[in-house]
């Protein structure tokens, strides 16, 4: 997941840009499940639109297959996120074969949080698999131009060596996991928010697996002041010359050198910044249209609309009825037919 021989600084984001931007990332557990196990078995996990998946392994081994079909070992204590989902499987064989997770039943342990036990007979249950999985709605805002270029599937194990201070989170979360304590299902649920964001912020701050194009921004001091000017200030109504006295350049080399990087004018950059935040705006925290308009520098909310149709592709008030209140479950597992029997 990550360039580890890239330590030249200048191969990296600009670290105060960086922060600055993932500011506005947001994950949202829409629903979570402790699931145990008794192997063999297979476990697969349907596309949802729109949803990043995150699973973390609390007694292993297991294996992930993900999208692509690429097989993934897993071991207790390994934590992997699936940033645009995908149908993706968790087995205890490569080879299994697999029931779909919304046929087991689960039971509620708290709000979003429920658990599935599909265990033997037998008394012993310390072979027992142990999996904490979220389906979680991923907003990285005005940074969303990135989850088209992260891999498919980001694994934990791959960032300690740089970042040992997760370690202490997945051993919490790995003792929440085991032990039935009060609480334990609402602490795993946030700390796995936490670690799916300290993923994707690992991965920004190492290069974002060496992808070029917008991310190459970023790494270029001048460019990236008047990208954060522009994530700053949206709603100003920026002209090419400022925005080129941001670079300190002259116009045609300001212009010439952000269309060559980010493979658009600055224009259409700032508008298409616009309007996914509009999106955001309109469709999460439930903001009149007008006041979206008026916040991002449209004198007519006519004119918004017509910007906004262009760049999302629907009319502004058709966002709205896409999302409805947070936090509500996702590919819910109530209505599901009572388990199969373990393999």
């Amino acid at each position: 997941m990550l360039d580890r021989n890239a330590e030249n600084s200048s191969l990296h984001p600009n670290p105060d840009l960086v922060s600055d931007l993932l500011m506005g990332m947001r994950l949202y557990g829409m629903e979570y499940n402790r699931t145990q196990i008794s192997p063999p078995f297979g476990l697969r996990f349907p596309t949802i639109e729109g949803r990043a998946q995150f699973h973390f392994v609390g007694r292993g081994p297991v294996f992930l297959r993900g999208p692509g079909d690429a097989l993934h070992p897993l071991d207790t204590g390994d934590a992997v996120l699936l940033p645009r989902g995908g149908e993706h499987s968790l087995l205890s064989d490569a080879e299994m074969k697999c029931h779909c997770i919304t046929q087991f039943q689960p039971k509620t342990l708290c709000r979003n949080v429920n658990e599935i036990m599909a265990c033997s007979n037998e008394k012993d249950h310390t072979s027992d698999a142990l999996i904490f999985s979220g389906c979680m709605e991923f907003d990285l805002g005005s940074m969303h131009p990135l989850v088209a270029l992260m891999p498919d599937v980001m694994l934990v194990n791959t960032l300690l060596k740089r970042y040992p201070e997760i370690l202490p989170i997945l051993d919490a979360m790995e003792r929440e996991a085991k032990e039935d304590r009060a609480g334990f299902a609402g602490i795993l649920a946030r700390l796995a928010d936490v670690v799916s964001a300290f993923i994707v912020r690992a991965w920004v701050e190492c290069g974002c697996g060496g992808s070029s194009g917008w991310v190459a921004a970023l790494r270029d001091p001048r460019l990236g002041r008047v990208i954060a000017a522009l994530h700053r200030d949206p709603g100003r109504n920026w002209t090419v010359a400022e925005l080129a006295g941001q670079m300190g350049s002259s116009r045609s080399v300001f212009a010439d050198r952000f269309q060559a990087v980010t493979g658009m004018t600055p224009v259409r950059y700032l508008t298409e910044l616009r309007m996914r935040l509009a999106a955001q705006w309109i469709s999460r925290e439930g903001m009149a249209i007008e006041t979206a308009a008026q916040r991002l520098g449209y004198g007519s909310q006519a004119a918004f609309s017509r910007a906004f149709k262009r760049v999302i592709g629907k009319p502004p008030g058709a966002v709205r009825t896409l999302t409805s209140p947070r936090p509500h479950p996702v590919a819910t597992v109530h209505e599901a037919a009572p388990a199969p029997q373990t393999p």
